[in-house]
């Protein structure tokens, strides 16, 4: 089983539900495609404190911090789907994407088909902010015109009932866990998440 995360934007918050999702489910992480530095893969390794977790090498990695393939395009790489394949191996797999569904890759392919090409279940990370609803319901809206599987809803920021309570009803998906606005990240907090979720988990996965 593999796990696709995805946001409603750049800075959901996806590396930090990537390392808490590896920490509860002790998967590998992976992130196919990174534009920019420091890596996500290396902010990941730095939170996750399971040693079953691995951490595997992107196919594409780009110095621009940008668009994958507007940074692709500026390094004189194009990037193609047909050449990302997943690693090799037999434990769970969490799987980060590039900003958010849309995101294009190139001039054909955006981040999501990732997800579509490895048969990925997808975890989406909203963040919670002025705008979110629209945008967060956009994000629904697009995947499930995809029909893609979702395992349910992390919304990332400080705590608003009335958009958390909208999207969960109107997307009628399942909340997975609420990451507070946190000071800092860091080891502690990321295994009191992934405790926090691995319940919800138990309690709410099909």
């Amino acid at each position: 089983m593999n796990y696709f995360v995805t946001g409603i934007d750049t800075d959901s918050g996806k590396s930090v539900v990537s390392a808490i999702l590896c920490e509860a489910l002790q998967a590998d992480y992976w992130k196919p495609i990174q534009a920019g530095n420091p890596t996500d893969t290396d902010l990941v390794k730095t939170l996750v404190t399971n040693q079953s977790s691995k951490f595997h090498a992107e196919t594409y990695l780009l110095d621009t911090p940008a668009s994958p393939h507007a940074a692709a395009k500026k390094e004189g790489i194009e990037i193609k789907l047909n050449a990302i394949n997943l690693p090799e191996i037999s434990n769970t797999l969490v799987i980060e994407g590039a900003g958010g569904c849309l995101v294009p890759i190139n001039d054909n392919d955006f981040v999501i088909d990732l997800a579509k090409k490895f048969k990925s279940k997808i975890i989406l990370v909203a963040d919670l902010y002025l705008g979110s609803i629209n945008h967060t319901l956009l994000t629904v809206n697009e995947l499930k015109r995809r029909n893609f599987p979702v395992a349910g809803i992390i919304f990332n920021g400080d705590a608003n009932p009335e958009s958390q309570q909208i999207i969960l009803k109107l997307s009628g998906w399942k909340q997975l866990l609420h990451i507070k606005k946190e000071k800092n990240i860091d080891r502690d907090i990321i295994s009191a998440y992934a405790d926090e979720l691995l319940k919800n988990w138990n309690e709410r996965m099909d």
